[in-house]
């Protein structure tokens, strides 16, 4: 059975999609059969893993009858299912439902959902079994953060980590963004890592490769995969 695993935020703007593009390439390195679904309507998985163009089903269509096969899409080193423009309809036991689908041939799931803790986040939990929250280092999205990994709690995920994104020591040395304790105590939920700030990662959004060994985050990322997996690794903070 896949490991389901929600990847939400409170706020949009703070790398979440990329990390989940980029932890799902992770895991996928160290030999796991990994599917990422966006669940965020504005779509962008799909443009990050450059599988656009051979887009014509999306999870939508699946639940509405379409064959489960036909909306997974092959990214080379993970399997992608896009996000229909509407939720219609749908209701979260048909979000328990699709990823049932899926169950058996994965050994990760990660659900992207959309910034918020609207209608969106409730259906993209739905058949998650824990869940991780991305924070940037900023009061903003601290606070946003905190309601989010709350509203995730309500709605029966118990196992919720934390990853801090955009850490610029310097930055933080200077006062200008908050220290790793700070965001821990402001969103009230246990760290499984820190990604330092990447300016390579945005170009994503171009279609360029997000995680690559001489890119600052690489690390970060695959320390946070094998924490997902079990494996203890040290926090270096």
């Amino acid at each position: 059975m896949a490991e389901k695993i929600l990847i939400a935020s409170g706020k949009g703007g703070v790398g979440k999609t990329s990390l989940t593009v980029g932890l799902g390439k992770a895991l996928a390195a160290m030999g796991n059969k990994v599917l990422l679904i966006d669940c965020d309507c504005l779509r962008s998985i799909d443009l990050l893993v450059g599988v656009t163009e051979k887009i014509v089903y999306d999870w939508g269509d699946v639940i509405k009858g379409a064959d489960s096969e036909d909306a997974l899409y092959d990214a080379g080193d993970v399997s992608v299912l896009t996000c229909p423009e509407d939720y219609g309809d749908i209701t979260e036991k048909d979000m328990k439902k699709l990823l049932d689908k899926y169950d058996t041939d994965f050994n990760y799931i990660l659900i992207d959902a959309p910034a918020g803790v609207d209608r969106g986040l409730t259906l993209s939990a739905a058949a998650a079994d824990r869940a991780i929250v991305i924070s940037t280092p900023d009061l903003v999205c601290v606070r946003s953060a905190c309601i989010a990994a709350r509203k995730i709690g309500s709605l029966g995920i118990d196992d919720v980590r934390l990853i801090i994104n955009r850490v610029a020591r310097r930055d933080v040395i200077r006062g200008r963004l908050l220290n790793i304790d700070s965001v821990i105590d402001g969103v009230e939920v246990q760290l499984i890592g820190v990604v330092p700030e990447d300016g390579k990662i945005r170009f994503g959004a171009m279609g360029m490769n997000i995680y690559k060994e001489n890119q600052i985050s690489f690390d970060s990322l695959n320390n946070i995969a094998l924490r997902i997996t079990g494996e203890y690794v040290p926090l270096d903070l």
